[in-house]
């Protein structure tokens, strides 16, 4: 499925259906937030659009949400909790990790079809030989076929098959040691921390509101693996900067920070769920393209054609292109790594997405 060839790689990914969909009217120039978002005022909001509202929020109180924010056409639908606060994003990091990419992969700086050998990737205990043919696109996809442990945990490992027992882009799992040394590989071609990297050609430029760059550092136990973890810390807000920055296909007043292609390319389905593993991932109903999830919904789905950013406890950047929308959701968590906090699952994070996208707000 993925043995494309090497040179053809980014000219392809300019011809893939991008899953953003449908954009705002030719006639219509996008609006972006200064350094605040604006709200779209109530009184210009039909009755039948504030009762859909009313009920979304409604729903929200019966979940452990924190704080939850809806951006259409580039202003504030709806908000709910404290936006403005910062708190760990776990998993959600991946999908930032994606957009950082695509600058350099634009500019020929990270090749994703470089092997781990080409890299010079390797680990504690040292990677197999099969293990080192796996490609950069490999790891931002998992399918790797690299089973080795992760730094941290709260991936899908223990039910990984044995050791080189998979050839590198036939078998999906989702896996922290792909992600963690994507990270590694990213630092070192372009030869700038992925914090740097991200305050510089994402903070900056967006102006998020409550972005630290010095409460960032790589974690994880180095005693399993080399390839440290890159949590980041942000606020509903800001998440929501960045996921209306891939609904405007990487351009933020036209300026590119994202290539338009490689949104594509990042958006679009590598894995369809029912070719995941294991079997519960598969249950999800959710495809993986490259470090993003991407929905499986019916055509008549307000979030038909939506990808997202997700991490454990409720962490979600929901991109929905068939709504002009973006939805950041957030459930605190104090420490990282606290397992024994509440969650917001999945399916009940897309309930109140699904109420969102679909009130009659336009």
């Amino acid at each position: 499925m993925l043995n494309y060839l090497a040179p053809l790689f980014l000219c392809a990914s300019l011809l893939l259906p991008s899953v953003a969909g449908a954009q705002a009217p030719a006639d219509e120039a996008p609006v972006y937030p200064g350094k605040s978002w604006e709200a779209i005022p109530p009184s210009s909001l039909s009755p039948e659009c504030h009762a859909q509202l009313d009920r979304a929020r409604d729903y929200l109180r019966t979940l452990d949400t924190t704080s939850l924010m809806a951006v259409q056409q580039g202003r504030v639908l709806f908000s709910y909790g404290p936006t403005e606060l910062v708190s760990i994003l776990f998993s959600a990091r991946k999908s930032i990790l994606s957009m950082l990419y695509g600058k350099y992969v634009a500019d020929g700086t990270i090749d994703p079809e470089k092997t781990l050998a080409d890299l010079g990737i390797d680990d504690a205990g040292g990677l197999l030989p099969i293990e080192r043919q796996a490609r950069l696109r490999h790891l931002l996809t998992a399918r790797s076929g690299v089973y080795h442990p992760a730094a941290n945990g709260g991936d899908d490992l223990a039910s990984a098959p044995a050791r080189g027992s998979q050839v590198p882009g036939t078998y999906f799992l989702y896996n922290n040691w792909d992600f963690n040394a994507a990270g590694t590989v990213f630092e070192s071609l372009t030869g700038k921390s992925i914090y740097r990297a991200f305050a510089d050609d994402l903070a900056a430029p967006l102006q998020l509101e409550d972005f630290q760059l010095e409460r960032h550092r790589r974690t994880g136990d180095l005693t399993k693996s080399q390839h440290a973890a890159y949590h980041f810390f942000l606020s509903t807000r800001d998440m929501a900067r960045l996921g209306y920055l891939m609904l405007q296909q990487g351009n933020w007043r036209g300026q590119i920070l994202v290539p338009q292609h490689w949104v594509a390319q990042t958006t679009a389905v590598v894995t369809p769920a029912a070719e995941m593993h294991p079997p519960r991932t598969a249950r999800r109903h959710f495809a993986y393209g490259y470090l993003w999830w991407v929905l499986e919904e019916p055509s008549d789905s307000p979030l038909q054609g939506a990808y997202m950013a997700w991490g454990v406890h409720g962490q979600y950047i929901l991109v929905v292109p068939k709504r002009q929308m973006v939805i950041a959701h957030k459930r605190q968590v104090p420490v990282a790594g606290n397992w024994d906090v509440s969650w917001v699952a999945p399916g009940d994070f897309l309930t109140a997405a699904r109420t969102l996208a679909g009130a009659p707000c336009r």
